[in-house]
């Protein structure tokens, strides 16, 4: 099974770019519940993309959205709102795949209507892992979620296209 680690990089910034340090946290909790399964991180492969130039920036663009639509789960951390990581996990869902955002964000309709759920924050994710909720989330059919099957703590956990 191969993961798409989504997260705000540049998010509204002009300059810069927002602390990366979630993504080897998210690596370390994937990885304690998945041992032998992929975690692919845009940032390890481009760590320099806020610098490329319009051509590599671009290409790199096409090639994640693309990454993301094909990982078989994306999971993406957003404390605030991110563009990039929005086009992913819309991306990821139009191919059916699992999308699992990680923010307090419930009501903004991205995050509402393209996850098939959403855990307010990285500790609450972490539960989700060591109580084995998030594996029966992973391994649902089509990403869809049956509500008795997210037992994870303060996840939202909506049938995709209905209200919570």
């Amino acid at each position: 099974m191969r993961f798409f680690l989504a997260g705000i990089i540049q998010g509204s910034k002009a300059k810069g770019i927002h602390g990366q340090d979630y993504r080897e946290r998210l690596r370390q909790i994937l990885r304690s519940a998945f041992p032998e399964d992929e975690v692919y991180c845009p940032m390890e492969e481009h760590p320099e993309s806020i610098s490329y130039g319009r051509d590599n920036a671009r290409k790199t663009f096409f090639g994640l959205m693309s990454a993301a639509s094909q990982a078989d789960v994306l999971v993406a951390y957003l404390p605030q709102a991110s563009m990039g990581t929005a086009i992913e996990m819309w991306e990821a869902k139009r191919a059916g795949r699992c999308v699992i955002a990680i923010s307090p964000m419930k009501k903004n309709w991205v995050i509402r209507f393209l996850t098939d759920v959403v855990y307010e924050t990285l500790e609450d994710f972490e539960l989700a892992v060591a109580d084995g909720s998030l594996t029966d989330i992973v391994f649902c059919a089509n990403g869809t979620i049956e509500k008795q099957q997210a037992r994870g703590r303060n996840a939202s956990n909506p049938k995709r296209g209905s209200e919570k």
